[in-house]
C-alpha cells in the first residue's frame, strides 16, 4: 500500500513539476505593453524662451511648439497628430482648426516625467495687412492624439497670422507629435 501511495505522490510531483516548467520564465516576468496616454495623464504648454519663441514680427513662416509631459505614474504612448483649434481675439476671427502636415507620425513612448512636443508652423502677417486678412490668436484648444478632452492654452507670443482657415494648402499647420 505504501508503494502505491508513494508512486502516486511521486507521479503528482512529476506532473506538478512538468506543469510548472512548461511556462517559460520570460512569460512570468513580461510586462504589458504601454497603452496610449490620456489627457488626464498629461500636462501641456507652449515652449517658451530663447529659440522657442516664434518670430511673429516678420512675414516669413516661423514655428511655435507645444509640449506634452507624462505626469502619470505609468508609461504611455502618443502617436499621431494633436487636434489644434485656434480661437481668435477678434470677433471676426472665430475658431480655426489647423490642418495637418504630410509628415508620417511615429509612436512616442513616454516614461513618467518624459516630455515630447509638436510644431505649429505659422505664417505671420505685417501690421499693414488689411484687418480681414489677419487672424489674431488668443487661445489654443489642444487635444492629444486619439483623445476628446483638450487643454486650453493662452497664446503667449502676440502677433497676427495670415487668415487661411479655408485654404487647401495653408501656411499655418501642425506636424505630428514627436517630429
Amino acid at each position: 500500500m505504501h508503494s502505491k501511495l508513494a508512486a502516486v505522490a511521486i507521479a503528482a510531483v512529476v506532473v506538478a513539476g512538468t506543469a510548472a516548467t512548461a511556462i517559460p520564465a520570460s512569460a512570468a516576468t513580461a510586462k504589458a505593453a504601454p497603452t496610449r496616454c490620456h489627457t488626464a495623464d498629461l500636462k501641456a504648454g507652449f515652449a517658451t524662451g530663447g529659440d522657442a519663441t516664434p518670430e511673429m514680427d516678420q512675414t516669413e513662416q516661423t514655428q511655435a511648439s507645444i509640449w506634452f509631459t507624462n505626469q502619470s505614474d505609468r508609461t504611455c504612448t502618443l502617436s499621431g497628430f494633436a487636434g489644434v483649434d485656434m480661437v481668435g481675439a477678434q470677433t471676426t476671427d472665430g475658431t480655426w482648426s489647423l490642418a495637418r502636415s504630410s509628415k508620417t507620425p511615429e509612436k512616442m513612448v513616454l516614461e513618467p516625467g518624459d516630455t515630447t512636443d509638436f510644431t505649429i508652423n505659422l505664417l505671420p502677417v505685417a501690421d499693414s495687412t488689411p484687418q480681414e486678412e489677419k487672424f489674431v490668436p488668443a487661445t489654443f484648444l489642444v487635444t492629444p492624439p486619439d483623445e476628446t478632452e483638450h487643454f486650453t492654452l493662452k497664446w503667449p507670443f502676440g502677433g497676427q497670422i495670415l487668415k487661411q482657415d479655408g485654404a487647401t494648402n495653408p501656411g499655418t499647420y501642425i506636424d505630428p507629435v514627436g517630429l
